[in-house]
């Protein structure tokens, strides 16, 4: 007979050592290594154009990393960047976003590529999160992602130059320049 491995909780989760950053993916508990700074530099060049879009908006809030998302008790993640709308603002609370926010944007490293590209994305589209941006910054690639039924497909795409767009946030786009 096979030992069942520990299933992780978010009240497991929050008994962790606060100097690393941990999520939690179907009751696992799996470590996240520290961004490199290219990662980091895209994260902030993000944060500046999504910010300057929600000054002249007013239309919710957007988080950066770190920030937990409470999906489930079983499912704690960290996205890079979240969004959540402002009809919904009642999920965002102090100790981190507790429901699906309406957008997460994850710039995708060497080391997290398939939980990013293929675990996440499962995942977010379970719970529903309507758009997701997968930032690719090696490759110097933007994807966004919209839900569809409870799949995602792809909404705007840009490689190297160019612009993508978003469906849930009027009238956004931004210039891949302005990141990379």
């Amino acid at each position: 007979m096979a030992v069942k491995e520990k299933v992780w909780t978010y009240k497991d989760y929050l008994s962790l050592e606060e100097e690393k950053r941990y999520e939690i993916i179907d009751g696992e508990l799996l470590e996240m290594p520290a961004p490199s700074l290219k990662h980091q530099k895209v994260i902030w060049n993000l944060a500046y154009v999504f910010r300057r879009y929600q000054e002249k908006k007013d239309c919710g809030d957007f988080y950066l990393a770190p920030v937990d998302v409470v999906l489930s008790e079983e499912h704690v993640v960290q996205p890079d960047l979240v969004f959540v709308s402002k009809d919904r603002l009642s999920i965002a609370r102090d100790r981190g976003i507790f429901g699906s926010p309406d957008l997460v944007v994850e710039v995708v490293s060497p080391s997290t590529f398939k939980r990013d590209t293929e675990d996440k994305r499962k995942l977010y589209a379970k719970y529903g999160v309507k758009e997701y941006w997968l930032v690719f910054p090696e490759e110097r690639v933007v994807e966004v992602l919209t839900l569809e039924g409870n799949e995602y497909e792809v909404f705007s795409y840009a490689f190297e130059s160019g612009k993508v767009c978003s469906r849930l946030l009027e009238d956004f786009c931004l210039n891949l320049e302005e990141i990379f």
